[in-house]
C-alpha cells in the first residue's frame, strides 16, 4: 500500500479498495475508537480513581491518628485518676462540715481581733460542688488598710486551711473618718464534702 493508494480511497466503494488501504482504514477507525473511549470514559474514571486515592489516603492518615491516641487513652486516663486523687487530697487539707461553724467564728474573731468593725457577717446557703462545698458570706466592715492587712494575714495564720475569695466587693471610704474604708459584698470560704455527701451526690446524679 502507498499514499496514492489512499488518496485514492472511494470512501462509497471500500468493498473495491486494495488489502492495504482497507487494514490502514481498520487502523484509523480503532485508534479513533480508542481514543474516544479513552476520552469519554477513562479519563473520568482516572478523575474518580485520583479522588478516591486521595480520600483513601486521607482516612488512612485519621485512622492512624485515631489508633495513636486509642493506644495512649489507657495512659491519659491513669494521669487523669492521679489527678483526681491528688485534687481530693488537697481538698480534704480545707475545713470539714462540722469545723465550717468553729471556722466562722474564728474569721469573725480574727476580723475583731484587727480592729475591724463588723456590720455584717451572714452565711447564706450552701452550694455542693462535685468534691467541695461553697459558702458565700455577705459582709460589711469597716477599718483602715492596716487593718484589712492585719485581717487577711490573721485567717492566713489559722490552724486549718481557709480560702476566701471575694465578689462583687466595693471598698470605699467612710465620711466623716478619715483613713477609714467600709468592705461591703460576699466573700465565699470553701470546705470539703464527707464520703457520705459524695454518695448522695453521685446518686442525685445518676437519678
Amino acid at each position: 500500500m502507498n499514499l496514492q493508494e489512499i488518496r485514492d480511497l472511494d470512501f462509497n466503494d471500500l468493498g473495491g479498495a486494495s488489502t492495504g488501504a482497507k487494514a490502514f482504514l481498520l487502523i484509523v477507525i480503532a485508534v479513533a475508537i480508542l481514543a474516544a473511549g479513552y476520552w469519554f470514559i477513562v479519563k473520568d474514571q482516572r478523575t474518580q480513581l485520583q479522588s478516591v486515592e486521595r480520600t483513601e489516603t486521607e482516612l488512612r492518615n485519621e485512622f492512624e491518628n485515631k489508633q495513636r491516641k486509642a493506644a495512649s487513652l489507657s495512659v491519659y486516663e491513669q494521669q487523669l485518676d492521679e489527678m483526681r486523687v491528688m485534687l481530693r487530697s488537697l481538698l480534704r487539707q480545707l475545713p470539714s462540715r462540722t469545723e465550717m461553724p468553729d471556722l466562722l467564728v474564728d474569721i469573725s474573731q480574727t476580723a475583731l481581733a484587727s480592729g475591724i468593725e463588723t456590720e455584717l457577717f451572714e452565711p447564706r446557703g450552701e452550694v455542693l460542688k462535685d468534691f467541695y462545698a461553697e459558702l458565700p458570706i455577705a459582709i460589711r466592715m469597716s477599718g483602715s488598710y492596716h487593718q484589712f492587712g492585719s485581717f487577711v494575714s490573721g485567717v492566713a495564720s489559722l490552724s486549718r486551711v481557709v480560702i476566701l475569695t471575694m465578689q462583687d466587693i466595693e471598698l470605699e471610704p467612710v465620711e466623716g473618718r478619715p483613713g477609714t474604708l467600709r468592705m461591703e459584698g460576699t466573700v465565699t470560704t470553701y470546705r470539703y464534702l464527707d464520703d457520705s455527701e459524695e454518695t448522695d451526690l453521685l446518686l442525685e446524679g445518676e437519678s
